[in-house]
């Protein structure tokens, strides 16, 4: 229950059912002349008098107060104090503080629209910065450390640079996924304007993402944030986060909206190839693929994401040949409707743009999209992949190469 401040007495907001609302339609008198005092640094000190005595506990917040029921939990905007109330006394337990920082740049990845379920991802789906916008996603981004600074992921570091100054680096990049709190400061404000929120990511095996958002998810409300291992990652996460957004914008319960994502995850494909497997070997994500490392020959590997690993499909002479597989492997997940198609790059539009053309006449939806300073910090410049579906699963009516564009 949200009592608001000063002259807005009659706005009373309940959560938790016809019970809450009679209670608040009894205790309205009784809110309304306890409060007397503003307060602290709305006019003057707040007395002991101006908490409301309703048998639990109360949080200020600027002009306007939370009543919080033991087990509620409690986020405060300024990041001073939040927490669980604790069912012996409702002590408020302390989070992990996201910084300044972190909350500006959640900020900026975050479009905030009413509606039922809100959609979070992490910046590893490498999704364009206006499609996010258009489909109200929240991306919630990783760090990237990288010549001796920490770096948010396509916030502070976009892709054109990260490949320009990867060459001259003296020490490999690493990265790091975001803490909980970073999670918990996202699912509290969006569960302001919706409902409940969807959160996919990237596949566990690959990163602690999964895990940081499950413990941020437990830190607001579990309740209410369903937290989803996508078993991907890149252009393929990406696409299931858009669908997750086409099954969203109908209206349904956030249950829904994952039993589809979950269904559809085991239909969405990715393929690639690297210029070096060094890369992965480096940052420990080479997964399966390291049967590959040693290799006398000079061989490009075909790589797939299989069951949320690196696996090896098969070795090629050229990497032009391992695109021509990379296209016909794509080209086989057809099943007649056409596909939806994310074409992702690490520093080689022209060989990405060469992929599109050829899958171009089959694709439902075709985008193109650098990998962001994350991924491309474990696969190395040259990558080119692709991510896809079979377009009768879910359409999503989205093209943005140069020969058909269409609007999000």
């Amino acid at each position: 229950m949200h009592v608001h401040g000063p002259g807005t007495d009659s706005g009373i907001r309940t959560h938790g059912g016809p019970d809450a609302h009679r209670s608040a339609d009894r205790d309205r008198g009784r809110i309304s002349r306890r409060r007397q005092h503003p307060p602290p640094g709305r006019g003057g000190a707040r007395s002991d008098d101006s908490c409301i005595d309703l048998g639990c506990r109360v949080a200020w917040h600027g002009s306007w107060v939370r009543v919080l029921r033991r087990g509620d939990f409690h986020h405060c905007d300024r990041g001073r104090r939040a927490g669980r109330a604790e069912t012996d006394g409702g002590a408020l337990l302390q989070e992990p503080q996201t910084s300044a920082r972190d909350r500006s740049a959640a900020g900026r990845n975050r479009a905030v629209t009413a509606g039922k379920v809100a959609i979070v991802t992490d910046s590893t789906a490498d999704l364009p910065s206006q499609l996010v916008k258009t489909r109200g996603i929240t991306v919630v981004p990783l760090t990237l450390n990288f010549e001796g600074r920490s770096l948010l992921d396509g916030v502070e570091i976009r892709p054109s640079e990260f490949y320009r100054r990867l060459p001259n680096a003296t020490t490999h990049p690493t990265t790091s996924q975001p803490s909980p709190g970073r999670f918990a400061e996202a699912y509290s404000e969006l569960l302001n304007a919706h409902t409940e929120v969807v959160s996919i990511h990237i596949s566990e095996k690959l990163s602690g993402t999964y895990a940081s958002a499950v413990q941020g998810a437990e830190m607001t409300d579990p309740k209410r944030v369903h937290v989803i291992d996508s078993q991907l990652v890149s252009m393929s996460l990406g696409l299931l986060t858009l669908a997750a957004t086409e099954v969203a914008r109908k209206g349904v319960a956030a249950s829904e909206v994952e039993k589809r994502v979950s269904e559809m995850r085991e239909h969405v494909q990715t393929y690639f190839s690297v210029a070096t497997l060094e890369f992965l070997r480096r940052g420990g994500r080479i997964g399966r693929a390291s049967a590959m490392l040693g290799s006398v020959l000079q061989v490009k590997p075909v790589l797939c994401i299989r069951d949320g690993l690196v696996t090896p499909l098969e070795r090629v002479r050229t990497f032009d040949r391992a695109l021509n597989r990379v296209v016909e492997l794509t080209r086989e997940v057809d099943r007649g409707q056409g596909l939806c198609v994310i074409v992702g790059h690490a520093d080689a539009e022209a060989d990405a743009e060469r992929v599109a053309r050829e899958l171009e006449p089959m694709a439902e939806t075709l985008m193109i999209q650098p990998l962001g300073p994350v991924v491309g910090a474990h696969a190395g410049p040259g990558v080119v992949g692709v991510g896809c579906y079979p377009a009768d699963l879910l359409p999503l009516g989205i093209k943005t190469t140069a020969s058909a564009r269409t609007p999000a």
